[in-house]
Order: C-alpha cells, then structure tokens, then sequence
C-alpha cells in the first residue's frame, strides 16, 4: 500500500500542481481581458437607512428634479459583479468536487443535475411548510430549518447512495446507472411537483442563506463553496481514505489484490457526489426561493466540464477538489466574459464545450508525455 502511496503522491500530485498554476494563470489573464475590454457600466448608489435597510440615494439636479444618483463603475471589476460571480461559480464548484471524487475513481455521475432537482423539490416541500402559508408557519426557525436541510441534503445523499449501490450490487458501469437514474430522479420530482413551482419559504431560512455584508454583499454561497472544497482537498490529499480513491482509479484490479475495499470506495464517491449536490441545491432553495423539476437542466455537462477543466481526467487516478473549484471558475468566466463583451450567448455552449474538449486533449498529452519520460528511464 505504501508503494501505491509514493506513486500517487510523485508525479500525479506534481502533474496537479502544474495544471492548477496553470489554471490560474489562465484565470489572471481572463480577469484582465475583462478588466480591460468590458468597458463600464453606471449603476444606482445604495445607503442603509435608519431602519437598518438598504434604499437608493436620490439628489436634486439643476432644474430641481429628484433622480437617483448612479455611479460609474469597471463591468468586471466591482464588488457586486465579483460577489456575483463566486454566487454562480459556488453551485457548479461544488457539485463539481462532488464529480470530481466520482472521475478520480474512474467513475462518472450523469444524474447530479437530477440529484440537485429532486432534492430541491423535497427540500422546497419541506420548508414551505413552515413558511408563511403553510400550516406550521408559527413554527421556530431552529425547528424549520434543520428539517429543511435534512429534506434537501438526506434527499441527495440517499440519491447518491442508491447510485453507488446500484453500481456496486449489479457490476454495471456507472455511465449506465446514472443514465438511468437521471432520469428516475428527474421524473419523480416532476411527478410530485406537477410541473409547478414551490415556494413560500419560511424568512429566516432566506435571511440565513441571503445574509449580507457591506453594499449588500451575499457571501455565504462562497464561504460554503471554499469549505467544501478545503474539507474535499484535506480528504483527498491527506485521508488514507482519500489515497484509495487514487489508487481504485489508477489501478482497480491492483487496488482489490492490495485488501482495499474497492466496493466500499465506490460507493462512497457516489454518496459524496450526492451530498455536494444536496448542498448546492440547498444554497439555491436559500437564494431564489423556489423549486422546480427542471432546475439544475443541463448541469451535468457543467460539472463535469469544470471538474475536467480542473485536471480530473475521465480515465481515473487523478484530479483534486481545487482544481474543480478552479475548474468551475474559468467556465463561469467564459459565461461572464460572453456577457460584459457583448458577444451573442447563444455562442456560450459551443465555447464550454471546446474548453473540455481542449483540457481532454492535453490531458491525453500530458500522459503520453508522462509515458514516454518513464520509458526513457
């Protein structure tokens, strides 16, 4: 086991860290493209009352009108639209670390999209019951959240442990049980919401995961997102646990003949997937406040390019939680560059799509070169 060890941490570890300084290069450079060419946009100035609420500041021009007060500022470079950013990057990013233990392991998740749509639903039932119409709406916060977040997260992790136990029991590649569970899991949340949205959350829940600071700044999706991926990270690279992971990717057979336990790895990659997508859709319950069975429509192309572009590669044994994040990162860029430079959105697609194809492509150079320095020792 300690042969496997040495071997994941060397070259493969060392092969990270290059992609990941890489990939924040390429970051730097987008910001500055952005920085640069986005141009400016006026928006309204905010204040805090007396009240504690934050309200637009009007002033009287020269013909003794009231207009609002507006100021000029970089499209890319201000607080709101960088707030903005970590909110849009933090869903994908962390179902993506979720992905990304699935990849490593030389599995695949085509379901989180499904996972994060029925968890959502569930948790939306669940809250909405202590919302202002429902039927406990006098009900404590501290009773009405926790169940909230158990309906949505229990939903996933249940998701995730059907997925890997599907896997497991019935020896069926991964690619076909989450096929099929994509659309189990999408089909029963339709089946229960009728198509409809959910709503009417109770306040406190909305105020928790809204929470700002300073010019109405809404952070708490990115400080969840930088936990999780530090807790992923710390699993990854400093866990025995973590190491398996590596080393069933790298080499399934060798890792059953060295006494890991490769049935149980796998189905815990799965419920971790799950249990990221349960996050994720419980920060999206908190910020739009709904649900329906077509959220998250599209997102296992999404996670699965970020955890990609972040150095996972689809053959197993390798990939890290930060590279995921990055990964996510530069996606949501490109979206948000196509934006600020005016370029039509319907190019978005074909942009993301390229990227992943390009990362595939130098993945598979980066091991044939990796290949042939072995042979020339």
């Amino acid at each position: 086991m300690s042969s496997t060890n040495a071997a994941i941490k060397s070259p493969g570890l060392r092969s990270l860290r290059l992609q990941e300084g890489g990939l924040l290069i390429v970051i730097f450079i987008l910001g500055l493209l952005l920085t640069f060419f986005g141009g400016t946009v006026k928006v309204p100035v905010f204040e805090t009352n007396a009240q504690g609420e934050r309200e637009r500041v009007f002033r009287t021009n020269a013909q003794g009108e009231r207009e609002p007060v507006v100021a000029e500022k970089n499209k890319f470079l201000n607080a709101q639209n960088l707030a903005q950013l970590a909110k849009d990057t933090s869903f994908i990013a962390i179902m993506a670390i979720g992905a990304t233990f699935v990849i490593i392991s030389g599995g695949i998740d085509l379901s989180v999209g499904a996972i994060y749509a029925l968890a959502s639903v569930l948790g939306a039932i669940a809250l909405q019951r202590f919302g202002p119409d429902g039927p406990h709406a006098g009900a404590s916060p501290w009773i009405s959240i926790p169940l909230g977040i158990l309906a949505c997260v229990g939903t996933a992790v249940l998701a995730g442990f059907l997925n890997g136990g599907m896997i497991v029991a019935l020896r069926v590649h991964p690619f076909i049980i989450t096929l099929g569970t994509m659309a189990i899991f999408r089909g029963i949340a339709f089946v229960i919401t009728k198509g409809q949205s959910i709503g009417g959350f109770p306040q406190a829940f909305r105020d928790l995961v809204r929470w700002e600071i300073g010019d109405g700044l809404s952070l708490v999706p990115l400080v969840v997102m930088l936990v999780v991926t530090i807790i992923g990270g710390i699993y990854l690279s400093r866990l025995a646990t973590g190491r398996r992971i590596y080393a069933i990717g790298g080499n399934e057979l060798a890792s059953t003949y060295s006494g890991i336990r490769v049935n149980r790895v796998k189905l815990s990659v799965f419920i971790f997937s799950g249990l990221t997508a349960g996050i994720a859709a419980l920060l999206s319950l908190g910020y739009y406040g709904g649900a329906t069975s077509g959220d998250g429509q599209g997102y296992e192309l999404n996670v699965i390019a970020a955890a990609v572009v972040g150095g996972a590669s689809l053959s197993g044994g390798k990939g890290s939680a930060f590279g995921a994040l990055l990964g996510a990162l530069v996606i949501q860029l490109i979206s948000t560059g196509i934006v600020i430079l005016g370029i039509n959105q319907n190019y978005s697609q074909i942009i993301i799509g390229a990227v992943v194809i390009l990362a595939v492509v130098l993945d598979q150079l980066n091991n044939w070169l990796a290949k042939r320095r072995l042979l020339a020792n």
